[in-house]
């Protein structure tokens, strides 16, 4: 008996999704030094700036700030140039899975403030990805998602990698400022993307799913480099962006959709710091 999942078809052939892994694997390796070189930057400024807090001392506005312009351009452009076409650019609010609309406000209770909150925010959302693609392995081993060609299963492995390499760079910078690692997934949002991961019964819907979290991650990062006020953690984040944006590039040729670039990536789909448990 053919059950609903037997249904599915990769829209492209394997050969090319494991070009197009390969190439985003390559960029990943291509901005690991620059990335745990800003990460090592932005976990000095926070040190720095806790040290100027306890003597009362004002910041030095000079150092590092031209990284204000050069990194967020650079998240803008790469972004732009991967993101699939989407026009709406009006907050959305969390439904179900991943996405918020975004916000610099933050709950007072949270052991992180400040630019640690948005580094917090981006270890959880990268911990989230990993487990969601973990998840999607263990399907696929159980059988419960049908027939899941080696092509995407590798791109599953590759991108969840990817994510935990950018969540122990962030996790560095939480642990070098005193603060703790995030090694679970501590957003408000996270059961329901569990309960959606648990009802997906082929690739395609995995897929979607993984797609939404993919965009909230890269439009999270570029909200994320006009929002912080360090000029490292700007350069982290563009560093980070385009990496996810890939991601996503790869998840809408599975999905059978083109991923057409936008003039202006919007950043409705990003994730809110008040998503944070923490």
């Amino acid at each position: 008996m053919t059950t609903s999942h037997d249904a599915w078809e990769l829209p492209i052939s394997e050969q090319q999704l494991a070009r197009l892994t390969r190439d985003m694997d390559e960029a990943h390796r291509e901005t690991l030094p620059a990335m745990r070189a800003s990460a090592v930057d932005l976990g000095d400024d926070l040190r720095a700036k806790g040290r100027r807090a306890a003597k009362d001392e004002a910041p030095d506005p000079t150092r590092r700030r031209l990284l204000l312009g050069a990194g967020g351009l650079a998240a803008a452009l790469a972004l732009a140039a991967c993101s699939k076409d989407d026009k709406n650019t009006s907050a959305s609010s969390s439904t179900g899975a991943p996405g918020s609309s975004p916000t610099a406000s933050s709950s007072g209770s949270s052991k992180y403030t400040g630019d640690l909150q948005v580094v917090a925010l981006a270890t959880a959302l990268e911990n989230q990805a990993v487990g969601a693609y973990q998840a999607t392995l263990d399907a696929a081993t159980a059988g419960k998602l049908g027939t899941v060609p080696p092509a995407v299963a590798t791109f599953v492995k590759t991108a969840m990698a990817q994510h935990a390499d950018h969540a122990k760079a962030w996790n560095a910078v939480l642990t070098g400022a005193g603060k703790p690692a995030i090694t679970d997934v501590p957003l408000s949002n996270q059961p329901a993307t569990l309960k959606a991961l648990g009802a997906a019964k082929d690739v395609g819907a995995v897929a979607k799913l993984a797609l939404q979290l993919e965009d909230q991650a890269a439009q999270t990062y570029l909200f994320a480099t006009y929002n912080v006020k360090s000029p490292a953690g700007i350069e982290t984040a563009a560093t980070i962006a385009p990496v996810e944006a890939m991601h996503a590039a790869i998840l809408n040729f599975v999905l059978g959709q083109y991923p057409v670039p936008d003039d202006f990536l919007p950043v409705d789909k990003a994730a809110s710091p008040s998503l944070l448990t923490v």
